[in-house]
């Protein structure tokens, strides 16, 4: 199969060209050739920007595109309308952000409604990120006429992440200690190894299939305790869990999502969208330890002096558990046994 690959050096992307390398298909890389111009000398790179210069795509022809790096409606549309008469099948990465009520709202499905600029917030907000995600797509269904296959991930994990998002967790908790666990063990997550997706959209580009996805897994349930768990035990680390209720993060000024990743509170919609149909569709996951296990390996390849995008630093994290040890405590007698409680500081006058 002849592949154009729309961006295709940062993590789906390079997950993308390295499987369809691997499955012998002839690849073809269009971008501005900013990140990683040296990786896959196999395949051929075409330069452009896909916001004002699409000349390198003019007169061309592909069997399939897969778009990681569509963001805005108008350059999606410019660049749809030049490569719906070139290719035959259209792969686009969508997000589950594009919803209205994510992630507020639990086990959003592909019919759920979605943003649109009226309900996009702030310009920088993750609204408007979903809300110009959902754009896309609309714009793609106009030019693509029932030819695209919509992939609206979740959150990625495993090698090449630039986010840190999931490699915090693996990382910090090799560093061993006492390691601060946000909220209760129990609390539901929801990721997916990018190899994972990269191998599932090909082979649904190789078979022509179409239509809309919620994809994120795993497919049996996992909570963020089991994820740490696993983290532990693939790292052979000493670490320890402390704990740490929702409300006094909030309290301390913690923001969720970045400073703790996986930590959404009061966003049951987060960690439940129904993905049934990419179940059925053959997206599959690999165990859990080989996520955590090739993130380190490749946590180890990067510059020491490279510093992380989220999570909290290790001197935030002892003042968090220091307060969270010292803070004000009652007992309350259940049953005729003592347990303690936090007690909340009274405030004003």
């Amino acid at each position: 199969m002849k592949l154009l690959v729309l961006g295709g050096t940062v993590f789906l992307g390079r997950h993308v060209v390295e499987a369809a390398l691997a499955r012998g298909h002839e690849v073809t890389l269009f971008n501005r050739g900013r990140h990683g111009p040296d990786l896959y000398p196999d395949a051929e790179k075409l330069r452009g920007d896909r916001n004002d210069d699409l000349t390198a795509l003019r007169g061309r022809r592909w069997d399939a595109v897969v778009d990681t790096s569509g963001h805005a409606p108008p350059s999606v549309a410019a660049g749809a309308a030049l490569l719906a008469p070139a290719v035959e099948h259209y792969t686009f990465v969508s997000t589950l952000s594009v919803y209205a009520d994510f992630p507020a709202v639990p086990r959003l499905h592909e019919g759920s409604e979605l943003r649109t600029p009226a309900n996009a917030g702030a310009a920088t907000s993750p609204d408007a990120f979903g809300a110009l995600k959902a754009g896309c797509e609309r714009v793609l269904g106009r030019a693509l006429h029932g030819r695209a296959l919509v992939v609206r991930a979740g959150l990625l994990a495993g090698p090449y992440d630039p986010t840190d998002r999931f490699s915090y967790w693996p990382r910090r908790i090799a560093q061993g200690g006492e390691v601060l666990a946000p909220g209760e063990p129990d609390r539901p997550v929801q990721f997916v190894d990018a190899r994972d997706l990269a191998d599932w959209m090909l082979e649904g580009a190789e078979s022509g299939r179409t239509g809309v996805y919620n994809a994120t897994g795993p497919a049996r349930p996992l909570t963020l305790g089991r994820l740490l768990e696993t983290c532990r035990a693939e790292t052979g680390s000493d670490a320890s869990f402390t704990w740490v209720d929702d409300r006094f993060l909030l309290e301390a000024g913690v923001a969720p999502r970045m400073e703790l990743t996986f930590w959404m509170p009061g966003a049951p919609g987060a960690s439940t969208v129904d993905c049934t149909r990419a179940f059925a569709a053959g997206l599959t996951f690999r165990p859990l330890r080989e996520t955590v296990r090739d993130t380190l390996a490749w946590l180890a390849s990067r510059p020491a002096s490279q510093p992380p995008r989220a999570g909290i630093t290790r001197e935030r994290e002892a003042q968090l558990l220091r307060a969270w040890r010292e803070r004000p405590r009652a007992v309350d007698l259940v049953g005729g046994h003592a347990r303690a409680r936090a007690v909340r500081p009274v405030r004003g006058g």
